[in-house]
């Protein structure tokens, strides 16, 4: 990975057709197409597959950015859903997740590496990529929802939303925790800078 050139895109109607290639690797990515905490739990089921497909298109054809997409020499390898918390309103349906204060914040709500990618530290440069895009649009603090992967272990897709630890040293700190699994955290841009309260 040293010697190849990764950037990073907001996914628009232009980049559409790189998201679709990297999604339709076989996983649960392929039916949830990242809309599992915007849309109710029963339309999530109900459209699983093409359906959720259709509706993540509606929303990038909508003019909204749903999120980041990694690219290597060009190709598309991983995905980060980045996004105002408004645009996933079923985390207030959870009780884990619901919000703690009416503070503005932005969302870092799922990953997405392709399988030859993983165990090489992606999902770090996706979050400092989606700090730095965050707060480009104005954000001045991000959450994150990890889960706690010390002393247990869970399957691979459970880690989709992040691990607490990559997300601590990211900066983020933890603001809340309302079960054993998943805390929700924050990182605070202060002075136009990125820092942690």
């Amino acid at each position: 990975m040293k010697t190849q050139t990764l950037t990073f895109r907001p996914v628009t109607t232009k980049e559409w057709p790189d998201l679709c290639s990297l999604f339709d690797e076989p996983g649960p990515q392929n039916g949830c197409w990242c809309m599992y905490w915007r849309t109710k739990r029963e339309e999530w089921q109900r459209q699983f597959g093409e359906g959720n497909k259709k509706a993540l298109q509606q929303i990038i054809a909508s003019g909204k950015v749903p999120g980041l997409l990694l690219y290597v020499d060009g190709r598309p390898i991983a995905w980060c859903s980045v996004a105002p918390r408004e645009d996933f309103p079923v985390l207030d349906r959870s009780p884990t997740l619901k919000r703690i204060d009416d503070e503005p914040v932005w969302s870092i709500a799922c990953f997405f590496v392709s399988r030859p990618y993983r165990r090489q530290n992606l999902t770090t440069l996706l979050i400092k990529a989606a700090i730095a895009y965050a707060q480009d649009k104005g954000a001045k603090i991000i959450e994150a929802y990890p889960l706690i992967l010390e002393g247990t272990k869970y399957p691979h897709f459970e880690t989709y939303m992040g691990v607490r630890s990559t997300f601590e040293k990211a900066g983020f700190t933890e603001v809340a925790s309302r079960s054993k699994r998943r805390p929700i955290m924050r990182y605070y841009v202060q002075d136009g800078t990125r820092s942690t309260r």
